[in-house]
């Protein structure tokens, strides 16, 4: 058991939600001398060291191979959507599109996960459901087209496209790990273990195999840092010490808001009202769905 305190929990999540706001950033910097599959196969590597590293501290092996003999192919399937698949079509998508409407779009994965429950958990959506979706969507619809939504203009329509179904990949891959009988460290590690091995090999397929440049690297290996392992144990921990779980798990909603600040700082890309304005759309139908879901 670990002991509860919530000040650290607290301090905890705000250095989670801190670091996630500046992924998005650091992919639009780093797709600027690398490609998307060079990125992930770097970031990942490194995410898996990460991962192996505070598997061995929590001595943590024996359990890796036992979930790995006891179930391979759902964690090679587990790998394959996550590292591989999602963030390969994420990445593409942050190459595509400003990062400012990237990083929103993302944020409707919630919703897509309350639609993808319907056929694969059996779940029913309520009209709290279907109200929280349309005022999610519909926030989209006003970041994608940059407020001009009769128009249906975009900056790339096959960007939104991929930005949108790589919210399909992580939620596919959130219920599918809901199955997960390991440690959630343990699963997160064989699914980069299994996962990276398969980028490197789209990478090789692509003819991508040399060395990047030094700034590349630096860039790769903070995402695979602060995207992929570092973060994610931060979060852990918060969820682990919490004494109130709701208040530390509300801090995430800060984080795209942190991210639009970097985005305008670093990128010095400028943020259109429609990005506020349908960014806090999606936000405001995730709770309005996520509170009606905890009252139930």
């Amino acid at each position: 058991m670990h002991q509860t305190n919530q000040r650290q929990a607290m301090l905890y999540g705000i250095a989670a939600v801190i670091l996630w706001s500046t992924v998005a950033t650091a992919f639009k910097l780093s797709l600027q001398v690398m490609t998307a599959t060079q990125l992930l196969a770097w970031a990942g590597l490194v995410s898996t060291l990460v991962l192996a590293g505070f598997v061995s501290v929590n001595r943590q092996w024996p359990a890796v191979g036992a979930a790995l003999r006891e179930r391979p192919t759902y964690y090679v399937a587990l790998g394959a959507l996550n590292p591989c698949f999602y963030y390969l079509v994420l990445f593409r998508a942050y190459d595509l599109l400003p990062a400012q409407q990237a990083q929103a779009l993302n944020y409707t994965w919630a919703l897509t996960l309350a639609l993808l429950a319907v056929p694969l958990l059996k779940q029913r959506l309520t009209g709290r459901d279907l109200l929280a979706l349309t005022i999610g969507y519909a926030g989209a619809v006003v970041i994608a087209t940059r407020g001009d939504v009769f128009a249906m203009a975009f900056d790339s329509g096959l960007g939104v496209m991929l930005a949108l179904f790589s919210t399909v990949l992580w939620a596919l891959y959130w219920i599918l790990n809901t199955r997960a009988t390991a440690p959630a460290a343990v699963t997160l590690f064989l699914c980069f273990a299994l996962g990276t091995p398969m980028v490197w090999a789209v990478m090789a397929w692509q003819g991508e195999l040399a060395l990047p440049t030094g700034p590349a690297l630096a860039g790769a290996a903070y995402v695979g840092l602060f995207e992929m392992g570092v973060t994610f144990m931060l979060w852990l921990a918060a969820m682990r010490r919490a004494e109130q779980v709701a208040r530390v798990s509300n801090l995430i909603f800060l984080s795209p808001f942190l991210s639009l600040f970097f985005i305008s700082t670093f990128l010095g890309e400028a943020i259109v009202p429609a990005t506020w304005i349908g960014l806090t759309m999606i936000i405001v139908g995730v709770i309005y769905q996520q509170r009606g879901r905890s009252a139930g």
